[in-house]
């Protein structure tokens, strides 16, 4: 029996790669109270439509909501606040001096708790997609979702 700990996913942003190309990702850390990790072992997490900003030479997280931890009293949080997020030093400047060119955006990815059990969240660095961009990627996956009917079909 094997004592490998696995990653477990709690939430993943789906419609992030359909709006934005993602040139680079990192994984972070992120600033929780002892109610939202005990509420995020419930699964109850909903990260579509969040964002990252960096103000003050730290970053931030956006828009995510935690709900409240079942079982919590006065301790639990407000579900929409602010969260800070940690990263180094030189990866916030980095990505403050990206920020500042057109078209870039932190966009959160997906959230888990890695092999020790801490919150992650995956950051990544996008460019947002024109709707072309978006009519090309879904005929791609049209053709590639016809071809593996063709071959699935072929092999029977």
């Amino acid at each position: 029996m094997s004592s490998r700990k696995e990653r477990k996913t709690i939430a993943k942003n789906r419609s992030a790669r359909h709006e934005y190309f993602i040139e680079e990702t990192y994984e972070c850390g992120i600033e929780l109270a002892g109610t939202e990790v005990r509420s995020l072992r419930e699964r109850a997490c909903q990260i579509s439509d969040t964002f990252a900003l960096i103000r003050g030479r730290e970053c931030w997280l956006v828009g995510v909501h935690i709900h409240p931890y079942s079982h919590g009293t006065i301790f639990n949080r407000d579900p929409d606040r602010r969260r800070k997020l940690l990263l180094h030093r030189k990866e916030i400047d980095y990505l403050d001096r990206k920020l500042h060119d057109r078209g870039y955006a932190l966009v959160p990815l997906e959230l888990y708790f890695n092999e020790d059990g801490r919150v992650k969240l995956t950051l990544g660095l996008g460019r947002g997609k024109k709707l072309y961009d978006k009519r090309e990627d879904m005929a791609k996956r049209d053709i590639q979702r016809d071809i593996d009917r063709a071959l699935k079909a072929r092999n029977r």
